[in-house]
């Protein structure tokens, strides 16, 4: 297999000698190719492995999310709902635990995060799922909103901005103060960290949020 077809890792480890073991296994492959220096490219897959999501292995991960990385791996000893939560805000597409985690395990969830797809464990994404919907139901939907953190007068509002309505339209159609409409965009774009009205439009487009 030529260098260039073999996926790039980077692996981190609070413990020298699980980070030694998981390196030998992995350099006994010939589909993935473990890069070390440092700082690492924020391009490659990272692979953190660990006992579990102690304070140690946390600030790993927050100075890993920092640095850029959005292909995260992470192999644990015991991970529970409120770790794996924390693992995901932290930019974790995958998860396996330790007793699980043989070579072809970890080959698997290292090119399933190169190819930006996601993997947890069948019982992990069983209650993840759970608390989600939970979350939509106790927390988000008394109060108008999506997961996607948007009401629903503010999708209806990037509804029409999408289809060229102008502020004064936006307002007449939903019966709205122009004030309103202007206030309601401008919450959209401060909220999301967006430029303008069509910034806001194109990002809701991206995320399906309209």
């Amino acid at each position: 297999m030529f260098e260039t077809d073999r996926t790039p890792v980077v692996v981190r480890a609070t413990d020298p000698i699980l980070h030694n073991g998981v390196c030998l296994t992995l350099r006994s492959r010939d589909d993935v190719r473990v890069v070390d220096g440092d700082p690492p490219d924020p391009a490659l897959v990272a692979l953190l492995v660990a006992d579990r999501l102690d304070e140690p292995m946390t600030k790993l991960l927050s100075a890993l999310h920092h640095q850029g990385f959005t292909k995260i791996v992470l192999v644990a000893g015991e991970v529970d709902d409120n770790e794996i939560l924390n693992a995901v805000e932290h930019g974790v597409c995958a998860v396996a635990r330790r007793a699980d985690a043989g070579p072809e395990v970890l080959v698997r969830l290292i090119k399933a995060a190169a190819a930006g797809e996601g993997a947890l464990p069948p019982d992990l994404l069983g209650r993840l799922l759970n608390r989600v919907s939970r979350l939509q139901r106790q927390v988000l939907q008394p109060r108008g909103l999506r997961l996607g953190g948007m009401s629903d007068r503010e999708t209806e509002v990037l509804r029409l901005v999408a289809a060229g309505y102008s502020t004064q339209e936006i307002a007449d159609e939903l019966c709205y103060s122009q004030r309103t409409v202007k206030s309601i965009l401008h919450d959209v774009t401060n909220r999301f960290q967006l430029r303008n009205r069509s910034h806001a439009v194109a990002y809701a487009l991206r995320e399906g949020l309209i």
